[in-house]
């Protein structure tokens, strides 16, 4: 069953085989593309990640249902109920923190966050953008590819720190850009990139077991 963000005591337990999985969560706003993929991922013994939480700022996002028929514990912390950034955020936290995650993956989730949360999750906190960093930072990455004349375009994996998309480069994947490329055509084909690099990429993270 969902919870709402004020329902804060559902945890699952932690697996005791070996190795041990790091406890991570995936933070959307619409359908979960990439959540899915990683989720698909982590059901491999080996991999290094238990997606234990799915947590959304809209109550529509479709990704939530999709955590749900994963048998993944999906949470809604509605954004606009709250009048203040800190005040969503600290909820935000505090669910994350209930469920005992130890790594936060961004994945289409639409809210920057504020400095403050990025401090508390430093180290434990990535995001994939749909551009080859540091070109084109924030939105209408494809549209913007393609008015410049690029030859290619594609996605990056970061680490996330104060600014907007502009932490550490971890992992990026190339997309060529063809003649007569709309942004929609684009989108699908870096799509396609995200849903490889993104689970590889949180594997190779996690097994480094950094200490940023």
């Amino acid at each position: 069953m969902r919870m709402s963000s004020d329902s804060l005591n559902a945890l699952r337990p932690v697996s005791n085989s070996a190795p041990r999985k790091t406890r991570t969560a995936v933070l959307i706003s619409g359908r979960g593309s990439n959540m899915l993929a990683i989720v698909e991922a982590a059901k491999a013994e080996d991999y290094p990640a238990d997606i234990c939480l799915v947590v959304s700022n809209k109550e529509t996002a479709a990704g939530l249902d999709a955590a749900e028929a994963q048998g993944i514990t999906a949470v809604c912390v509605d954004h606009t109920a709250f009048e203040s950034r800190t005040e969503f955020e600290d909820v935000l936290d505090a669910v994350l923190r209930e469920h005992n995650i130890e790594f936060v993956v961004c994945a289409g989730f639409m809210r920057v966050l504020s400095a403050s949360f990025v401090k508390g999750w430093a180290g434990r906190l990535i995001n994939i953008h749909p551009s080859l960093l540091p070109k084109y930072k924030g939105l209408h990455t494809h549209k913007r590819a393609l008015k410049a004349g690029d030859t290619q375009h594609g996605c990056t994996v970061h680490w996330v720190n104060e600014g907007v998309d502009d932490g550490e480069i971890i992992a990026q994947a190339i997309v060529p850009i063809h003649t007569g490329d709309t942004p929609d055509d684009l989108a699908t084909r870096v799509l396609e990139q995200e849903l490889g690099l993104y689970p590889k990429t949180l594997a190779q993270v996690l097994n480094e077991k950094p200490t940023k």
